[in-house]
Formats: C-alpha cells, structure tokens, sequence
C-alpha cells in the first residue's frame, strides 16, 4: 500500500474516530480526547516545552491508516525516560541535544502502542512508521529522536529500523485471580502479610475512610479540590504540577469510565486523593496528595486502596506509577520497560549505543535482584 507521512501540529485537526480506529486496546492515554485535551488546557505546547508534531500516515483517498503521537522539545521534563546526562554529555562535546521528537504521550509513564496502525492494513505498516520517524527527524534536522514506553511489537520495528534500544524497571501489580485483598495476601511471607495488614490498620485506626468518585461524578469544585491535593506534592518537590484542573474536568468529561478518585476522609473533611486512570484491563495510578499527615495513607491511597479495586473489578493488573522499590514490599513485581533512541551525529550514537549495552545488562540483573526482594512465600505462583 501506497502512503503519505506528514507532520500534523494539532490533533484536532485529525478525525477522532479515525485516529482512535488505529489503537484498539482502549488505552485512554492514547485516546484522541486524551492527547485533545492536553493541547486545548495548554498543559502542551510552545509555553510548557511539549510542541505537537503528531506523525500521520495516509493511504488511498487521504485515509489515515497510521498515526504516531509526537512531540518538538526543548527539555526533558515529563517524559519519565531520563536522558539528562546525555544531554550534559552533548553539551560538553559542543554538540545540540534540544530541540529533539519525542514520541510519547506526555507526562505520561504507561506502556502502550504509540506506532499506531490500522487493523486492516499491510504488515509493513508499523515498519512504515518507524521509518517515516526516523526520516522525518533528519529532514527536520533534529539532533535526536525518541519514543517512550514502547510495546514489544513496536521496539522491534523501531531497532530495525536504526533506533537504539533502551531497558529500564518498573513495578507493577498482576491479578491471578484473586478474591479479595485476603486471598491476596495469602500468599504472603508471614513477616510481609503482618506489615501489610499493620499498615491497614494504622489508617483505619487514624479515622480515615474513603469514597469512591468515577470521572463523570467528580463535580468542578471537587476537581479543584483533588488536584489541589496533588498540587501540594509537587510545590513540596519544588516543582509546579504538569497537569491542570480544567485538563482533568476536560477529559472526565469525555472519557467519563476512564478516571476514579480515591477521595480521603478525615472527620468529615476531605484530607487526600489519589487519581487513577483505567482501561477494560488495567488501573494506572497517577498522582496523589494530601493536606493532613497520616501514617501509611500514601500506601493506602495509592496501593491498597488500587489493588482492590482490580480484584473487586477483576482488572488484570495496576501500574502504580513511577519508580520506587517500597512497591516490592507490596506485591508489585519488577517489570521490564522499553524506550527507542536515534542521535543524528555518528559519532555520539555510537557512544550511547555502547553505553546502552552495559545498562541492559545491568537492568536485567536488576530485575532478578529485584524479584528475589518479593514479599511472596517461597516457591507461590506468584
């Protein structure tokens, strides 16, 4: 099949259904509405650094058969694919690092397909991205290329066609079939299943309850409230949020079924949210905060509280978010995580790829150093 690449510099000027047609695993991340209202909140573009260059693909009649969400940027802020000492590294060789695409989905740290393609087209066609990234980042004369938490199927296409490929670790909680948040304890070490429990119980004890609010329930007084929360974790960090309320509204109000709050409780008053994204299968935990200090609320916000909402909905697992080897002590396994990298200088390529070799391998032992710290009982299918 015969297509087109071009650069298209606001989503909404592609079709929604068209471009949703092309991700058929239902990740609200990749939604149209979702990458939408990021652009129309102004959490992207030219003021945050996140400039859209969405990657398109055409075939007969103009048809879309093939999309990448990409983005121009002069930092390296909110992609989760930490590359600052490259760029220290370009800086000193007096080579340009910024502006570089990045094909991700901003502030986002969730892996899904972002080689986009239609259903019913050829095999080539993811290939076909792959190439038409790598194409477009030389003509546009952009000193690097990148795209973030890629699925296995797409990170082949991309090292075939001239990316480097990266291995990072995260950790992510899996569903086999549990009844309820006992059963899944159960298969704790005695010492682990103890803490845990301890942990429940010092929140519980403290007063706190909590309420369940759906994205389509959540009031705009309430959105200011729960991002308010969240807000306070990042001024904490010294750092301003990369989200909005008007943005969070925005999409509850499209992808009603997508979002759910975990709304804290303390006499009465809301002390604390947990925001969580969803799809048919998994629960991604997002951002968190809170006003009051409570011993274990974090955990339980943030950990317990998602896990039994997948076992209670049967969801296949729950990424909780970045980082953190705390989650291994609660039942979130070491999991591998993809990224593709192409450098327009030879020589500097040539410099990261073989540093990409000693981290790969260090990644990999990692993760089995990792899995040995799992709190389960020895020998658990787990």
């Amino acid at each position: 099949m015969s297509t087109q690449a071009e650069t298209v510099e606001r989503i909404a000027d592609l079709p929604a259904d068209d471009w949703d047609a092309l991700d058929p695993t239902g990740n609200p991340f990749l939604c149209h509405a979702f990458l939408e209202a990021l652009e129309s909140s102004g959490c992207v573009g030219a003021d945050a650094g996140w400039m859209p260059r969405h990657l398109v693909l055409r075939g007969a009649g103009g048809r879309l058969v093939g999309a990448v969400p990409r983005y121009l940027k002069t930092h390296s802020w909110g992609e989760f694919v930490f590359d600052w000492n490259w760029a220290q590294a370009s800086l000193r060789a007096g080579l340009e690092y910024y502006p570089k695409l990045v094909s991700a989905v901003p502030f986002t740290p969730v892996t899904g397909p972002r080689l986009l393609v239609s259903q019913d087209g050829d095999v080539g066609q993811r290939h076909a991205l792959a190439m038409a990234l790598l194409e477009s980042a030389r003509r546009e004369g952009a000193p690097g290329a990148q795209v973030n938490f890629t699925t296995p199927d797409d990170q082949a296409a991309l090292e075939d066609a001239g990316f480097l490929g990266r291995h990072d670790c995260r950790f992510q909680w899996r569903n086999r079939g549990y009844r309820d948040f006992d059963d899944f304890l159960d298969g704790f070490r005695s010492d682990k299943r103890k803490k845990v429990r301890r942990e429940r119980r010092r929140v519980t004890e403290a007063g706190v309850t909590f309420e369940t609010l759906r994205g389509g329930d959540v009031e705009p007084d309430q959105w200011r409230t729960v991002f308010g929360f969240s807000e306070q974790t990042f001024l904490r960090h010294g750092n301003a949020h990369y989200l909005s309320a008007a943005f969070l509204g925005l999409v509850a109000g499209r992808l009603p079924d997508a979002i759910m709050v975990k709304l804290a409780f303390l006499a009465g008053e809301p002390i604390a949210a947990a925001i969580f994204f969803q799809d048919d299968r998994w629960l991604y935990g997002r951002y968190w905060g809170a006003s009051r200090e409570v011993d274990c609320l974090h955990f339980e916000a943030c950990y317990y509280q998602g896990i039994e909402w997948c076992i209670e909905r049967g969801l296949d697992g729950f990424d909780p978010g970045t980082q953190g080897e705390h989650k291994l002590a609660r039942g979130f396994e070491p999991t591998l995580t993809r990224s593709a990298h192409w450098f327009s200088h030879p020589g500097f390529s040539s410099a990261i790829g073989s540093y990409l070799e000693r981290e790969r391998a260090s990644v990999a032992e990692y993760v089995a150093a990792a899995t040995a710290h799992l709190p389960f009982q020895r020998g658990a299918d787990a």
